[in-house]
């Protein structure tokens, strides 16, 4: 991690693209020797494309070049070789990457037909529905059911809320979705245990085109807190339990995964309330793994998706749930299972084939004569979005004042929330060892770290935002003057146009993930460089890096 900061100038050594660095250096002195003497010596990786597109031109057109293509293969049924398919009746040539080959791939496709079949379950699975009775197209119905509703909710009175944009990946990810007519439900993240303020909360939320759930203190207490935040995610970032909360975890695992069960059982039957026929159901995430049962057991025709925000782990660390063939068999019900990246498809298909004893084929999982399509889809953000943000007013004249605040400073910056997962601890301990061997950068360079509280009740959580407010203390009591510091650290979000202003005027971006699934700060950091031209600097187990290759 200390070696991460030498890229501070190589952004200003070539012009008209951001760079995206993969380092791997000896020590922090040579970093200070290579910045020196030869800045441009420092690797630069234009990413050519991803694991699923494996090229460098715009989606759209390769998209339609390999569908075509692929037809082609059914016709003749059989795979070309890897040389036929770089020339396809005389068009661009596709480039396919090592990451492309079949090694390692149980599902016997290469990976660019598993993302093929994955675009085609897709289309398929939103296909029907979309005519109006007059024959012309329609905006297909979408209910999302996520955990937590994209609106956080503040009670001003017995009837009176205040709703205000949620920060968090999955928000961010489904801004753009403007081709469907969606409608979001989840859990409002307070207690309203009153009718009267229930009735209030539904109808502010209704304004948002968002349905609530109430969840009581005790239901949010062994369902969110316990079951899904102290079993499920740990597991599914390969963390193990806390030796001092094992006992604990023991005896209260039932009541735990008894609330999981029951909660994911409200959420069906809200979903039930608001479906109409043709609808789409599209479940996110580790908090709903029960819901595609729940739903299928009311209506075997409703279509039903469920998308995963989070790696999944191997077979080997899934079997160590005690609930793990009753959680796969539940996700199982839906008719596209979605991750984000082709390996946890991998795992998924894995699990199933060796825990369930269930076949699994190119396309998917297959229990008895019913196939549930399996399929990675990397998603990404409304970068429009952004680039229409920096030409506002408001973020031109802050970019004015960050510039005018840290003049003669490179600035580097890292957006996360505050979870074990990120590595803020390491990333700030690495920005340390680094002033401590480079003394002649310590006036010279800051960092901004915002780090979005998240799970403040949790006792691990607390532990680490101590941890980190004392590390952050630390180095600035150390390195620090009466008139500036090292590091600046923020325990809350910003609103989207100062963090677009920051963005645009941070030289060197961190995204230090020590397991992650798709994180999109990197995307955003890219979408706002249009004329800073600064670096990217990412954890190599950050699988935003195969998605990059969308925006070039």
């Amino acid at each position: 991690m200390a070696r991460l900061c030498a890229s501070i100038y190589s952004s200003q050594q070539k012009q008209g693209q951001c760079h995206i660095l993969l380092m791997n250096v000896d020590s922090s002195q040579e970093i200070g020797t290579s910045l020196q003497n030869n800045p441009v010596s420092l690797q630069t990786v234009h990413m050519p494309g991803n694991k699923y597109n494996c090229s460098p031109v715009t989606p759209r057109t390769r998209l339609e070049r390999l569908l075509r293509e692929r037809e082609r293969r059914k016709s003749n049924r059989c795979f070309p070789s890897s040389e036929e398919a770089r020339n396809c009746n005389g068009e661009a040539e596709i480039h396919v990457n090592d990451s492309c080959s079949t090694e390692n791939n149980n599902l016997g496709l290469p990976r660019e037909e598993e993302f093929l079949n994955g675009v085609a379950a897709a289309r398929t699975f939103l296909a029907d529905g979309c005519q109006r009775q007059d024959g012309r197209p329609s905006k297909q119905r979408l209910l999302v059911v996520a955990n937590r509703l994209p609106v956080s909710a503040i009670r001003r009175g017995e009837d009176s809320w205040q709703l205000e944009v949620s920060a968090g990946g999955l928000v961010t990810a489904l801004l753009g979705l403007k081709e469907f007519d969606a409608k979001w439900i989840g859990w409002a993240g307070v207690n309203v245990p009153d009718e009267v303020g229930q009735r209030a909360l539904t109808n502010a939320l209704a304004e948002k085109r968002c349905i609530p759930i109430f969840l009581d203190e005790e239901m949010v207490h062994q369902y969110y807190n316990g079951y899904c935040n102290n079993i499920l995610w740990p597991l599914f970032h390969y963390l193990g339990i806390p030796q001092e909360d094992r006992l604990a975890t023991t005896r209260s695992f039932q009541s735990q995964f008894d609330a999981y069960k029951k909660a994911n059982q409200m959420f069906a039957e809200v979903v039930k309330e608001h479906y109409k026929e043709g609808d789409v159901v599209w479940c996110h995430d580790y908090h709903l793994m029960f819901l595609p049962k729940y739903l299928k057991e009311y209506n075997n025709k409703m279509k039903v998706g469920w998308f995963l925000h989070t790696p999944f782990p191997s077979s080997e660390i899934h079997r160590m749930l005690p609930s793990r063939s009753e959680l796969l068999r539940s996700v199982l019900a839906a008719d596209l299972v979605g991750f984000h990246t082709y390996d946890y498809a991998r795992h998924f298909v894995s699990a199933c084939t060796r825990i369930l004893g269930l076949e699994g084929t190119p396309e998917g999982v297959e229990d008895q004569g019913k196939l549930t399509r399996v399929a990675a889809f990397p998603i990404g953000i409304d970068y429009e979005r952004f680039i229409r943000a920096l030409e506002l007013p408001q973020v031109q004249n802050h970019m004015k004042e960050l510039k005018q605040r840290f003049a003669g400073r490179k600035v580097m910056l890292g957006v996360d929330r505050l979870d074990m997962i990120k590595g803020i601890p390491q990333k700030i301990l690495a920005f340390e060892k680094f002033l401590e061997e480079n003394p002649h950068w310590r006036d010279r360079v800051v960092l901004l770290q915002i780090a979005v509280p998240t799970r403040t009740d949790v006792p691990e959580y607390q532990k680490l935002t101590s941890q980190v407010h004392e590390i952050v203390g630390r180095i600035n009591g150390k390195f620090g003057t009466l008139t500036a510091v090292p590091i600046h650290h923020l325990d809350r979000s910003l609103d989207f146009h100062a963090l677009c202003a920051l963005y645009a005027i941070t030289d060197v971006a961190l995204v230090t993930s020590l397991r992650d699934g798709m994180n999109l700060v990197s995307y955003e950091f890219v979408a706002c460089q249009a004329s800073n031209k600064g670096v990217l600097i990412l954890s190599e187990v950050q699988h935003s890096l195969l998605g990059l290759g969308l925006f070039w």
